[in-house]
């Protein structure tokens, strides 16, 4: 997954955990893609302590993940949730009833994945 995309999604999981100074300045990179320097100036702080935040942030919020998995388990739902409504066009065309025993055994992946 492209880094900056990985982000986003770590932080929309887990960026609530963050503080607000972590958060604001976190934004301020991923979101809106300002400047070290631009951020810098803006918190009167310097562009070595943006870069050592941002990568603080980053080791925790990985951390987060590491534990709890809540993006691999989203991404992975997402995947089979993406094959179901492959197979269900599929099976209005073709009727083929080995294609309903499939999407019965991807949502009971799916029902495993968030139990877990």
């Amino acid at each position: 997954m492209e880094k900056i995309a990985r982000q986003g999604l770590l932080y929309d999981f887990y960026g609530a955990l963050l503080t607000e100074h972590q958060r604001h300045i976190y934004e301020d990179v991923v979101f809106y893609d300002l400047s070290l320097s631009e951020i810098a100036e803006e918190q009167g702080i310097s562009r070595q302590g943006v870069h050592d935040l941002i990568k603080r942030c980053n080791k925790i919020l990985e951390g987060y993940e590491e534990k709890l998995h809540l993006v691999d388990k989203f991404e992975r739902t997402k995947k089979l949730a993406i094959e179901i409504q492959s197979l269900t066009k599929e099976f209005s065309e073709k009727r083929d009833m080995e294609l309903i025993h499939r999407i019965k055994e991807i949502s009971g992946e799916i029902i495993e994945l968030e139990a877990h």
